[in-house]
């Protein structure tokens, strides 16, 4: 039976960066994913161009050449899979945890394809955008509603209806907007946020003030049908209706609180914040540990590629210390 010094589940680049230090130090490490080689990455809207420029990004002392100071969705694609091949990384794709159990000092890991795998520490790098803020409303199930958003070109002299006022729905509303969809946003707040993108937050408030695309903010949507959309405004409670031929519902993603309960691992406060060790990032499950935008909980703004890459040291630099004090009696 091959037990893996770590396995680490997610191949996003925080999962990557924890595998390449693991392989530096020695360790036999396995990095398992539901999806490709990072899928949330591949799940981007197609245009998209990170908030961060090329060298914060860099895993694995690989530098990271793009073509703009800030690298788009394809140049990060194609630079993270391009170090997992250099690292000769030994990755299992497609591949969905159902289950974490363990035994002894070996911990058990159950996939929906029937293979088990065993590891002497686990590392949890799933990070949050699989699982959508659901705003739990009549007809956001229906086909034509979306919480992503790929790309513009599909929805050419639609009525289109964006429901946020962050990057994501920033950028959906606009890329829309100049391929030729009328655009409608809805938001909850009384404008857009701040903190977005610097570049984008002013192209999208004067298109707001001419008019080109329509907005109306202190508004949620309360109901969605095959081409209509209810909305409610915060200040007069007033209800009305628009058309709506496709609705994406920006409203951001989360951990799956799920899945980490099911584990064990304990999430504190109504932001979810997983309970771990501040210094080596090791949960209250010992030889679990957690990496990445995870660590965040709901917080999702506080933990990036960045800093969660850096996560990877201190958690590795642990497993060693703890693998060095079994050794003797293994």
């Amino acid at each position: 039976m091959l037990i893996y010094d770590v396995i680490t589940v997610g191949a996003g680049p925080c999962g990557l960066a924890c595998g390449i230090e693991a392989q530096a130090k020695g360790l036999q490490c396995l990095i398992i994913d539901k999806g490709s080689i990072t899928e949330s990455i591949r799940r981007y809207p197609v245009n998209m161009t990170f908030f961060s420029t090329a060298e914060n990004i860099e895993i694995g002392n690989v530098p990271f050449i793009s073509q703009g100071i800030r690298p788009n969705r394809s140049e990060a694609l194609k630079y993270y899979r391009k170090v997992a091949a250099f690292y000769q990384l030994k990755l299992k794709l497609f591949t969905t945890v159902t289950g974490i159990q363990k035994e002894n000092d070996v911990f058990v890991i159950d996939t929906n394809t029937g293979e088990t795998f065993f590891a002497r520490s686990i590392i949890l790098a799933t990070g949050y955008y699989d699982v959508p803020r659901f705003l739990n409303i009549p007809g956001e199930e229906l086909p034509h509603v979306s919480h992503y958003y790929d790309e513009a070109f599909k929805y050419t002299q639609t009525k289109t209806l964006v429901v946020g006022g962050a990057n994501s729905a920033i950028e959906a509303a606009l890329d829309l907007y100049r391929n030729g969809a009328q655009v409608t946003l809805i938001h909850m707040m009384e404008g857009l946020d701040k903190n977005g993108k610097y570049w984008i937050v002013p192209d999208l408030e004067n298109r707001i003030k001419n008019n080109e695309i329509k907005a109306y903010f202190n508004s949620v949507l309360t109901s969605i049908d095959e081409k209509n959309v209810k909305v409610r405004r915060h200040d007069t409670d007033e209800i009305f209706t628009l058309e709506a031929d496709f609705v994406f519902l920006m409203t951001g993603y989360r951990p799956d609180a799920i899945f980490l309960k099911q584990i064990g691992i304990k999430l504190e406060g109504e932001n979810l914040i997983p309970g771990i060790n501040k210094e080596t990032f090791e949960s209250n499950i010992k030889g679990i540990y957690l990496a990445g935008s995870i660590v965040g909980g709901e917080e999702t703004a506080k933990i990036f590629i960045e800093n969660g890459k850096l996560h990877a040291f201190p958690i590795i630099d642990d497993i060693v210390s703890k693998l060095n004090q079994r050794r003797p009696s293994l």
